[in-house]
C-alpha cells in the first residue's frame, strides 16, 4: 500500500474555514473528491481542488491506478498570521490578524478484496408451527 503526498503552504485563507472543505473530501474517493469540490461554493475549495490534482497527477507518474486513489488523510494546519493595523478614530489602531494555514493530504491506492467464492447454498427446511392449544380444542368439537 503505497502512499502519495502533496502540501500546500501558506494560503491566505484561515484554516478554520479551509478545515469545512477538508471534512467535505475526507476519506473519498479522489474522482468523487474532485467532483465535490467542483459544486462547492467555499473559497477553500477551488485550492484543495488543485492539491487534489497535483497528488493524483503524482500517483499517476509512479504507476497508480488513478481510479483506486482514496483520501486517507487530509490535515489542515495553521499557519503564520500576519498581523495588520486599522486607523480608528481619536488616534487608536484596531489589530487585524489575517490569518494563514497549512494543507497536506495523502492519498493511497484502495486493494479491492475478491469476492468470496459461492458456497452451495444449504436447503433449509421450512420450521414446523405448532398448533396452539386452542385451535386444538376448537378442532374437537
Amino acid at each position: 500500500m503505497k502512499e502519495y503526498r502533496v502540501k500546500l503552504a501558506y494560503l491566505r485563507v484561515s484554516s478554520r474555514k479551509v478545515r469545512l472543505v477538508a471534512d467535505l473530501v475526507r476519506g473519498m474517493n479522489a474522482e468523487a473528491a474532485r467532483s465535490a469540490l467542483y459544486f462547492s461554493t467555499k473559497r477553500a475549495s477551488s485550492p484543495i481542488a488543485k492539491l487534489l490534482d497535483s497528488a493524483v497527477a503524482n500517483a499517476k507518474t509512479q504507476g497508480a491506478a488513478v481510479e483506486k486513489l482514496v483520501i486517507k488523510e487530509i490535515r489542515v494546519d495553521d499557519g503564520p498570521i500576519l498581523k495588520r493595523f486599522r486607523p480608528m478614530s481619536r488616534g487608536r489602531a484596531f489589530p487585524i490578524e489575517k490569518r494563514t494555514s497549512h494543507i497536506s493530504i495523502i492519498l493511497f491506492e484502495k486493494e479491492e478484496k475478491a469476492a468470496p467464492k459461492e458456497e452451495a447454498k444449504k436447503v433449509t427446511k421450512k420450521p414446523v408451527v405448532k398448533k396452539s392449544t386452542a385451535t386444538k380444542l376448537k378442532a374437537k368439537s
